[in-house]
């Protein structure tokens, strides 16, 4: 894809997610930023468009990302929409598809994909990543968590009409199920950081992992600015949990909305730490005030935030991965891998406006 695609890739985007033919004016300059302004953009590492004999008919939008992979740096690339239009789009797509086989990549995922692209993911040598295909939601005013989730499809519920006398009906049902509130955990507390901080104290923490994003300064940077253009999912936050020493042993990154919803897109620890981590994160979630927490699961995590109280899972879409390299298979099957939030499409705009 070139940028000469933009506005053809703009059009093709709103008939196939939106069912409309009219686009966003926001929507091209959007997909400018994202798709051609990464670090590490290159043309042979961005999205790719099939030429019909009337033009652009399908496309894969794809964000490069750098991974360390058993200590050895490559360049993934995110996938983040797959689509078609006609029957001219379905067999470019498909030419499309084979340009994505295990064979041809270091690695590509996608973490919100349908099942019928699931199945095309496995076609291609691919595998399901079936933990990180959940998200969880914690509730802490639950009547009001209630409606706002309703609000996605029944927008009238999230008003400010509906959800203030929830908040009273909140407070009461607070006081008898003291289990609503999440424990405080002894000797932790929460600090609110800096971009730079919160990557300091990230970076050890997925030292674990054999699979990461390495997560430069210079990307980080640009990922923390993209991210920031979501206005649909409040501000971004970044915070630090602190030990009784005053040691750093967590850190979580996340979309606030007042009163109503955090997003977390990224949550780390120390290893071993992942009770404290998880609890504090979510006592100190709850003391600013949110109805309701969401975040996607991460294996080393489930057990910890499996433990609380007015919790859910459900499946967000599929988190698909594909690599030429056995090694990179068999971390993430093993579950040694940490991938998801910056490192995903949580972020992006495309999920959530135009």
């Amino acid at each position: 894809m070139v940028r000469g695609d933009i506005s053809t890739v703009a059009r093709l985007f709103s008939k196939a997610f939106r069912n409309s033919d009219k686009v966003a004016p926001e929507l091209a300059p959007y997909l400018e930023t994202i798709f051609f302004g990464s670090p590490h953009y290159r043309p042979e590492n961005g999205s790719m468009v099939h030429e019909g004999e009337n033009g652009v008919a399908s496309a894969i939008l794809a964000v490069p990302m750098e991974f360390s992979a058993h200590g050895r740096p490559i360049i993934a690339r995110l996938l983040c929409a797959f689509m078609a239009d006609g029957a001219e789009g379905a067999a470019g797509a498909a030419r499309l598809a084979r340009q994505m086989r295990a064979a041809r990549q270091d690695m590509c995922f996608s973490d919100n994909s349908s099942p019928v692209s699931a199945d095309h993911w496995i076609a291609g040598g691919g595998n399901v990543l079936p933990i990180q295909s959940l998200e969880w939601r914690r509730a802490f005013r639950p009547a009001t968590a209630a409606a706002l989730a309703c609000s996605r499809a029944a927008p009238a519920l999230g008003s400010r009409a509906v959800v203030t006398p929830l908040g009273w009906l909140d407070r009461t049902l607070r006081r008898r199920r003291r289990s609503i509130t999440p424990a405080a955990i002894p000797d932790c507390r929460t600090i609110p950081a800096t971009p730079d901080e919160f990557l300091a104290c990230a970076e050890p923490m997925m030292q674990r992992f054999q699979v990461r994003p390495v997560w430069s300064k210079a990307e980080f940077d640009w990922l923390v600015g993209v991210a920031s253009l979501n206005g649909r999912l409040g501000t971004l936050n970044f915070r630090i949990v602190l030990d009784g020493r005053e040691q750093s042993i967590g850190a979580f990154l996340y979309f606030g909305r007042k009163g109503r919803e955090a997003t977390v897109l990224n949550l780390l620890c120390a290893a071993g730490r992942e009770f404290e981590v998880v609890g504090q994160m979510f006592s100190s979630l709850d003391a600013e005030g949110y109805a309701a927490a969401s975040g996607i699961s991460q294996p080393f995590m489930m057990n910890a935030i499996s433990r609380q109280r007015w919790l859910s899972f459900k499946h967000r879409g599929y988190f698909c991965l594909v690599t030429r390299h056995a090694e990179i298979t068999d971390a993430a099957l093993r579950n040694d891998i940490y991938i998801g939030g910056l490192a995903s499409e949580s972020w992006s705009r495309l999920l959530t406006d135009f």
